[in-house]
């Protein structure tokens, strides 16, 4: 079998030797619940994890009690509406803003409440002619979510000009970023954008599946929304009611055993990652070679940090299983962000884009098979 070429880090970057090191040494030699114990075996998890807050804390410009453990992007994105709409003073005339460059992730949690009327209106934010997002047009709003960076166009968004812009309009505006693919690409300071909520996936940047971080800004603001074990400190019981203190931020979030060997990774896939040099020579390499292929039409720019394309009178399936028997990993389809290839109006496009593992004989490689499947 031929060597398979890995070009799909966007979807999911494959796992460092160091963070599979260290989850197997967690398993095998450490493995204790957190914040259940008194051992010291126990109290040694408690220090891992916390380890762990602390680098992601730094990694993203954050205080530790800011950062809340979830399961992935996904789940932070849906616990961020969650939250809010669950808050004492939640309207359900409120309105929100999304805008086309968003993951499924991001629009449909405030879609799903829009389509059963708990939110009285929808803005999308418009795109000027390189399809980033307006500034000039965000709206007045109460709750502003914000893609850092499309995983079809793979271009950074001006994340702070938006919420300022936004924040002069409404000083009360939530203001929601997902910064899935933006994390792996940019440096992110969370206080220098001042935004209130921020989401990322651990598979995305070379931690294991089944973590991801959910940045608060002001955590004791909220009330949290899921309840169990680990986030309650006392339960005060009466005849007439029942009083509940919360343990402090951000554990108050963090109901039920958290996935520890996938938090003790994560520390190490934010060492690996920040070692990166981001792979720009290989993007532009494919990137100029695809521009002179006939049959190839490139979605995404030149600056992209991946690269996007649809292939004249082929659909985009039939590509990926082509290029497939060839023993290259590529995504097809519409990268679960439909609204983004509605206004460029195809169905779907094909990603390329590439980690620390790929070298350019493999780019190379890739860039030959494709001017044979598309002659």
């Amino acid at each position: 079998m031929k060597k398979n070429i890995y070009m799909d880090s966007a979807a999911s970057w494959l796992k460092p030797d160091s963070v599979i090191k260290a989850q197997v040494d967690f398993l095998t030699n450490y493995y204790a619940n957190a914040g259940r114990g008194i051992c010291a075996r126990a109290g040694h998890v408690d220090d891992l994890i916390a380890d762990s807050r602390r680098i992601v804390a730094d990694f993203i410009g954050a205080e530790p009690e800011n950062i809340v453990f979830v399961s992935g992007a996904t789940d932070a994105l849906n616990r961020v509406v969650n939250i809010l709409t669950t808050q004492p003073g939640y309207s359900d005339l409120s309105n929100f803003a999304v805008s086309d460059l968003d993951h499924h992730s991001a629009r449909l949690p405030w879609e799903n409440l829009w389509h059963d009327a708990k939110i009285r209106k929808k803005f999308v934010c418009d795109l000027d002619e390189n399809l980033n997002i307006d500034v000039n047009s965000i709206p007045k709003t109460d709750y502003l979510t914000i893609t850092a960076m499309s995983n079809v166009l793979g271009v950074k968004q001006d994340v702070a000009s938006i919420i300022k812009v936004a924040k002069q309009k409404n000083p009360n505006v939530i203001t929601i970023v997902d910064a899935s693919q933006y994390v792996v690409h940019e440096k992110i300071n969370v206080k220098e954008w001042d935004c209130d909520f921020l989401a990322f996936s651990g598979h995305k940047i070379g931690a294991d599946t089944g973590i991801g971080v959910l940045y608060i800004k002001e955590p004791d603001k909220y009330f949290p929304d899921k309840f169990g074990g680990g986030m309650i400190n006392k339960i005060i019981d009466s005849e007439e009611s029942s009083q509940w203190i919360y343990n402090k931020v951000p554990e108050k979030f963090e109901a039920g055993t958290l996935p520890l060997t996938q938090i003790v990774g994560l520390k190490y896939a934010i060492m690996e990652l920040e070692k990166w040099n981001g792979g720009k020579d290989l993007i532009n390499y494919m990137y100029s070679e695809l521009s002179k292929i006939p049959n190839i039409k490139l979605i995404t720019s030149k600056d992209a940090c991946m690269i996007s394309f649809v292939v004249k009178n082929m659909h985009v399936i039939d590509f990926g299983a082509l290029i497939g028997t060839n023993n290259i990993c590529v995504r097809v389809g519409n990268m679960c962000a439909s609204w983004i290839h509605k206004k460029l109006n195809i169905d779907g496009s094909v990603r390329l884009s590439v980690g620390p593992w790929n070298t350019m004989d493999e780019c190379e490689y890739v860039i030959n098979t494709i001017k044979e499947l598309v002659k």
